[in-house]
C-alpha cells in the first residue's frame, strides 16, 4: 500500500509533536509519534524527558495502552523505531504487542545500533513498513528536527551553531572594543530561548574577560541549565568570574591547551569547573580534537552554541565545524580598520573555497535582521 497524502499529513504532525522535547531529551533525538485508524487519532505522545519514555510508547499510553485494542491501526512516527535496550525497553516490542499493522515514518536513525534494524524487525513480524518522503519535505524537515543527534551518531561530535551580533558593515565590536549592545532587546532575548534549547553554550577567553558573561538561559520559567565552555589556552579564568562562582551548580567546562600552569588548572578544579587538555598543532586542530572530547564525555555535549568572540569563530570556521549560523544584522554603520569582524582565523584564501550556505532564511527581529544560514546537513 503507498504512502497517502492523509500519511504524510500525519507525518507532519508527528514532527510537530516532536519538538515539544527541544531542550529536554539529549543526547537522545526528538521524536512524535501518532497512532491513527480509519482516519481517526487515536492517541499521539512525543518523547518528554531524557530517560523518560518514548514517542510510541507514550502514543499506545494515549491510546488506552499495550490492553487497547489497536488492530489494524496505523503508527505514524518522526523518526524510526528503537529495537535495542537503554534506559528504556525497545519500542519495537511494544509496537509488536498492540496488534498495530503499519508503521510510518518520516526519517532514519543514523547511529549503529539502529539504522534500519528496527525497521526489519518489525517488517519480519509481518507489519507493513513505509519510510515517507524519504527525500521530500516531510523527509528533510524530520532530519532537520534531529540535526544534532545525527550529527553526534555519525561523527562523536557536537552540532555547532555560531551566533553573532553586528553591524550593517559587518562588525561585531568598535576600535575601542565596546559592543554591548548591537543587537535589540528582542534579540537578545532570542539568544537566551537558544541557549535552554543546545547542551553548551562556549565563549572564548577574550569574550570571557571582557563581558564577565554568565551564558545561562534567563527567560521566565526556565531555570539555568545546560553547561557553559571556555576555550581558554592558558587557563586565564578568573576564579572571581560570574562562570566560576556559579559552577559547579551550573557546570562549566574550560577547554585548556598543554601549555596552561598546573596551578592553574587545579585552582579552577577546585573551584568547581571541569577541565579538558586539548591537544593539536593548531587552533583548528585543538577545536576538533576538544569537539571530540565534548562529544565523548559520560553526558556527551550533542550540540553547542558558539557565542564567540571572533578569534575562537574562525578556529571553528577554519576546522570546518560551523554547522549553521544565525546572524543578527543592526541598523547601525560602525567603520574602523580595527573595528572587529566576527571570523578571524584563517579564513578561506579564494572564494571557491569559501564555505557555502545550503540554505538561508531571513526574518525581522524587533530592531533587528536576523538572517539564518544552514551550512551541512548530517
Amino acid at each position: 500500500m503507498p504512502v497517502l497524502d492523509a500519511d504524510l499529513e500525519l507525518l507532519d504532525r508527528a514532527i510537530d509533536l516532536g519538538r515539544h522535547g527541544l531542550g529536554q531529551v539529549s543526547p537522545n533525538p526528538m521524536v512524535g509519534a501518532i497512532i491513527a485508524r480509519d482516519g481517526r487519532i487515536l492517541g499521539e505522545g512525543w518523547h518528554e524527558r531524557y530517560g523518560g519514555p518514548h514517542a510510541e510508547v507514550n502514543a499506545i499510553a494515549a491510546a488506552g495502552g499495550e490492553d487497547a485494542d489497536l488492530r489494524g491501526a496505523t503508527l505514524y512516527v518522526s523518526l524510526e523505531p528503537c529495537c535495542h535496550e537503554g534506559r528504556q525497553p525497545p519500542c519495537t516490542d511494544a509496537i509488536l504487542r498492540t496488534g498495530i499493522r503499519r508503521v510510518v515514518v518520516a526519517s532514519d536513525d543514523p547511529t549503529t545500533k539502529a539504522s534500519g534494524r528496527g525497521l526489519g524487525i518489525l517488517r519480519d513480524e509481518g507489519i507493513e513498513v513505509l519510510v515517507a518522503d524519504a527525500e521530500g519535505p516531510i523527509g528533510e524537515r524530520a532530519r532537520l528536527e534531529n540535526q544534532a543527534f545525527r550529527k553526534h551518531a555519525r561523527t562523536g561530535r557536537p552540532w555547532v551553531l555560531f551566533k553573532a551580533a553586528m553591524s550593517l558593515d559587518g562588525k561585531v565590536a568598535t576600535r575601542s572594543g565596546d559592543s554591548q549592545w548591537i543587537s535589540c532587546e528582542q534579540s537578545r532575548s532570542l539568544v537566551h530561548r537558544w541557549r535552554s534549547e543546545v547542551d553548551a553554550v562556549a565563549v572564548g577567553i577574550g569574550t570571557a574577560l571582557t563581558d564577565d558573561p554568565r551564558l545561562t538561559a534567563r527567560m521566565p520559567g526556565i531555570e539555568p541549565h545546560g553547561r557553559r565552555i571556555v576555550f581558554d589556552s592558558e587557563a586565564r579564568l578568573p576564579l572571581t568570574s560570574q562562570l566560576v562562582a556559579e559552577a559547579p551548580a551550573i557546570p562549566l567546562i574550560v577547554v585548556v591547551g598543554r601549555a596552561a600552569s598546573r596551578s592553574a588548572t587545579e585552582a579552577l578544579e577546585l573551584a568547581g569547573a571541569d577541565v579538558i587538555v586539548a591537544t593539536g598543532e593548531h587552533d583548528m586542530a585543538r577545536v576538533g580534537d576538544a569537539l571530540d572530547q565534548l562529544g565523548a564525555l559520560e553526558e556527551p555535549v550533542t550540540s553547542l552554541l558558539l557565542e564567540g568572540g571572533p578569534q575562537l569563530a574562525g578556529a571553528f570556521l577554519d576546522a570546518g565545524e560551523v554547522d549553521e549560523a544565525r546572524l543578527f544584522l543592526a541598523p547601525l554603520l560602525i567603520g574602523g580598520r580595527t573595528a572587529r569582524d566576527p571570523l578571524e582565523g584563517e579564513g578561506a584564501e579564494v572564494i571557491a573555497d569559501a564555505l557555502r550556505a545550503i540554505c538561508m532564511t531571513h526574518e525581522q527581529s524587533g530592531d533587528d535582521l536576523l538572517i539564518t544560514a544552514r551550512l551541512k546537513a548530517w
